[in-house]
């Protein structure tokens, strides 16, 4: 159990925080900026909560869970041989995402345009935390191009497979697709084109 008795240690003042392993890094390391990213992503799911009952509230509340462990992964350094094995996400987690959007994705309206952030007030904090899972994507990314670095790569597929399930559920909450916002090319104007290019991953 984690016990938290001051809140303040003035042990960042000087722009470093501590790693999960105790080494000392400066708050702007990749691998510090790549866990801020999905705490700013998880407190945006919060939000969502707020407007959430039920299985959809349930699902979100495990994600939450899911999110703090993937940010004690992020924070811990993989090393050899481990005096205390630390907590990593694994594919269970990951196989899980991946079953509740099938659950989902069934029941809603097939696509025939790109979907714009918005809707419910759900659907759109959904759509807003998909976008900020997608930048812990790509400080991840970068953080795994550092030579130096070690980090378990089931991380990088939890966040790509967390963006689908968002971008679902945000449809699921406006109206199972109904209340969607779409895309329409050119503004609606005499020059718009039905063309899209996929942006997705």
């Amino acid at each position: 159990m984690v016990k938290l008795t001051k809140i303040y240690t003035r042990g960042g003042d000087a722009g470093e925080t501590s790693l999960g392993d105790g080494s000392r890094v400066a708050k702007s390391s990749a691998r510090v900026a790549s866990y801020g990213e999905v705490d700013e992503a998880n407190a945006i799911l919060g939000i969502v909560r707020l407007y959430l009952s039920g299985p959809e509230d349930a699902v979100l509340a495990r994600v939450q869970n899911d999110l703090f462990d993937l940010g004690a992964d992020l924070c811990t350094p993989i090393v050899e041989e481990p005096a205390v094995p630390a907590l990593r996400v694994t594919q269970a987690q990951v196989d899980w995402l991946e079953a509740q959007i099938d659950r989902m994705n069934v029941e809603l309206a097939p696509l025939n345009s790109f979907v714009l952030p918005g809707g419910t007030e759900a659907g759109a904090f959904l759509h807003q935390a998909r976008c900020v899972v997608r930048r812990a994507e790509r400080v991840l990314v970068g953080l795994l191009a550092l030579p130096d670095e070690k980090v378990n790569r089931l991380v990088l597929v939890y966040l790509n497979r967390l963006s689908d399930l968002l971008f679902v559920m945000s449809r699921y909450m406006n109206g199972k697709g109904a209340d969607d916002v779409l895309w329409v090319p050119g503004g609606g104007s005499p020059r718009a084109s039905a063309s899209g290019t996929k942006r997705g991953g």
